[in-house]
């Protein structure tokens, strides 16, 4: 993909966003271990203002600056938090034009915070519509290379679902809320979700069920196998906080 130099400086020279942001966390949690896998950081604006509320001002001039925006203020709340676990970020990929470019200002926040790379996960969600899909092969295997853990989001919702899956191999896969919402009862659902988990384990992928919210879906889930976890049921996102979770 061609580089822009004008947005592409604003990456690399960390020039800020024109209006400030925060970030909320919420637990990913290892059930079977009973202790927090990793933290999910949220966008929210300075004073907790909702990430819909914050989203509805990226605009196609400043997603790139937003992205970068992002990824730094996770790392630096994070080590501000005094984060010990994983830390998961979303990324625009569309927002990304050469990986090695692009991750110039999360390599100077992570150095900054004494944050290991290994501890940071990048999470792409299947809900952008990704215009190319080689150059998002090429992010992904990138950011591995360089230390990273990488995560798909919103998986089975999305518009790569297996077909990005036969291509790269993520860490980690989090299954999309729609899959969980009514599995207790659903055996559509149920039997979705375990093709999926046999398919995960046959290449040695995580699985996290996300958004969870009853505990009729997580006992259904946990009987499936699963043991990573987030939703309302554990911990709702803190925000500038880490919040402890429940262990139902």
């Amino acid at each position: 993909m061609q580089e822009h130099p004008g947005r592409c400086s604003a990456c690399r020279d960390g020039h800020s966003l024109e209006f400030p942001i925060s970030m909320a966390f919420q637990p990913i949690v290892d059930l079977s271990a009973r202790q927090v896998f990793a933290y999910e950081a949220l966008v929210r604006g300075a004073a907790g203002e909702g990430a819909g509320q914050v989203l509805s001002r990226v605009t196609a001039q400043n997603r790139y600056s937003f992205d970068q925006a992002c990824r730094t203020t996770a790392i630096e709340w994070a080590a501000r938090l005094g984060l010990s676990v994983r830390l998961s970020i979303n990324f625009m990929p569309n927002a990304v034009y050469k990986p090695e470019t692009c991750i110039r200002a999360t390599l100077a926040a992570a150095e900054r915070a004494g944050f290991a790379l290994d501890r940071i996960v990048f999470e792409v969600t299947e809900q952008e519509r990704v215009h190319d899909t080689g150059h998002l092969l090429d992010i992904l295997s990138a950011y591995r290379e360089m230390g990273f853990r990488t995560a798909i989001d919103d998986f089975g919702a999305g518009y790569a679902g297996l077909g990005l899956l036969a291509d790269f191999q993520p860490d980690l896969i989090k299954l999309d809320m729609h899959l969980i919402r009514g599995i207790a009862t659903d055996r559509v659902r149920q039997a979705l979700v375990r093709s999926v988990l046999a398919c995960c384990d046959e290449l040695g992928i995580e699985v996290i069920a996300e958004g969870v919210e009853t505990a009729d879906e997580l006992s259904r889930l946990r009987d499936m196998g699963i043991r990573l976890f987030q939703g309302y049921l554990i911990a709702r996102p803190g925000f500038q906080s880490l919040p402890e979770p429940v262990y139902p």
